[in-house]
């Protein structure tokens, strides 16, 4: 049996327990799409602007809710719609690095009730283990989609998410399986920290800093192309800001789709080549 990422997500998806991996991968198979637009902007015309823009060519939408200087209860409202009637998930980039019993309200409660509309949230492993039984704690009991990434390994210069952080951030998701589906990292996880084989690990990768054309920015982020990310390092999910929806002011929604074409095909190319490559090297 190839490596998990050497199979389709077709067949990835038939062997995910937890429904929001799974329903991320068939997303992604049905649309021919892995690309995540980061939906950074301040107003809600902006936000709406972008995502009725790019929703046709993407599999997840990542956002910021708490940077909306706008936001009302019926921005999450009308984000569920467009996720249903455009079929994308919905990942709120929160970041949670709290004790379990903080981020279990911050995930339930406050004015963003994150855990009513995002399929996906992330956090940072700071903590311990017990950020993720928190975040579980209000996820595992809602009978929808829900599921967590842990931060491994970030994009910009100098991050401390290296060593020792990454192979125990890996440990801890392999305990907590059922809730946790995967990693924003730059790289592969399977192997990392292992004490004895781990059968059928198959964690999705989800991949910040990729670019098609920048390199890198004033404030330390670095890019790497579709190819570099998903073909050579074997991630899963790219996910794409600047590059797409430029400042994220006075959007011009036909360049705005221009560009999401553009990364969607990029990506689903470097992931087809991942495939064929591996079927090439099994005959």
């Amino acid at each position: 049996m190839p490596a998990p990422h050497l199979q389709s997500y077709k067949d990835r998806a038939t062997k995910h327990s937890n429904p929001a991996a799974r329903a991320l991968l068939q997303c992604m198979e049905a649309k021919k799409s892995n690309l995540a637009v980061s939906v950074d902007v301040t107003t809600t015309k902006d936000f709406f602007d972008i995502i009725e823009a790019v929703a046709p060519y993407v599999c997840l939408i990542k956002t910021h809710v708490d940077i909306l200087e706008d936001w009302n209860p019926g921005v999450t409202t009308r984000l569920q719609h467009l996720s249903r009637e455009y079929n994308f998930l919905i990942f709120e980039d929160r970041k949670f690095a709290d004790i379990g019993n903080t981020v279990a309200l911050q995930y339930s409660s406050g004015l963003y009730k994150i855990s009513s509309w995002a399929h996906i949230v992330n956090a940072h492993p700071v903590p311990g283990p017990s950020i993720i039984t928190g975040l579980a704690s209000v996820g595992m009991k809602l009978q929808e989609e829900r599921g967590l990434l842990l931060l491994a390994e970030m994009s910009t210069r100098g991050a401390l998410t290296t060593g020792s952080y990454t192979t125990d951030a890996v440990r801890m998701a392999r305990a907590h399986r059922d809730f946790v589906i995967g990693f924003i990292a730059q790289h592969r996880m399977e192997g990392i920290g292992l004490i004895e084989n781990a059968v059928d690990e198959d964690f999705l990768i989800l991949a910040p800093g990729v670019g098609l054309d920048a390199k890198g920015d004033t404030m330390g982020q670095q890019y790497r192309t579709p190819t570099e990310v998903v073909t050579q390092c074997g991630c899963d999910v790219i996910i794409v800001g600047r590059g797409i929806i430029g400042t994220g002011h006075d959007i011009d929604a036909e360049k705005v789709k221009e560009q999401a074409r553009r990364y969607q095909t990029a990506g689903w190319e470097a992931y087809e080549k991942r495939i064929v490559t591996n079927q090439l090297l099994g005959e």
